[in-house]
């Protein structure tokens, strides 16, 4: 199955905004710090203190964030929102991803490729959407 989560990439504010839609919407709230994950070696210590993954499920919303972490790419209006699509069916994700990026304008392509939390891949399409995707893989 199949989900798809709007995605919130803020400016080292991940913990304050999601914990101010936790206040607001209620629900359960997950923060996880980079330093927190294997992923931590990859970064500069100065990012390990930002949030790699937040979630909010309350009442059958759904919100996914995190910090941003690319260095040669910065924030600005229109990039920061994304749809992050989630699955467990590997097939099926590269499937879609595969067809979504089609080769038309995916910038700042990065191909599905594992991760410690399953595959993850990247792109905005000729539309200038971005779109995340996380596969579920044990």
């Amino acid at each position: 199955m199949l989900s798809a989560t709007p995605f919130l990439l803020f400016d080292g504010n991940c913990a304050e905004a999601m914990t101010f839609y936790h206040d607001c919407l209620g629900g359960d709230l997950t923060l996880t710090k980079l330093a927190d994950t294997p992923m931590k070696a990859q970064f500069p210590p100065e990012k390990h203190d930002r949030i790699i993954n937040a979630h909010l499920e309350a009442d059958g919303i759904a919100i996914s964030a995190t910090d941003w972490m690319a260095p040669d790419f910065p924030p600005q209006q229109g990039n920061t929102t994304a749809i992050q699509v989630r699955g467990e069916n590997e097939a099926k994700i590269r499937k879609i991803f595969d067809h979504l990026k089609d080769g038309h304008n995916n910038q700042r392509l990065q191909e599905l490729h594992p991760l410690p939390f399953g595959l993850y891949g990247q792109f905005y399409d000729r539309y200038g959407v971005q779109w995340i995707f996380i596969c579920d893989v044990a």
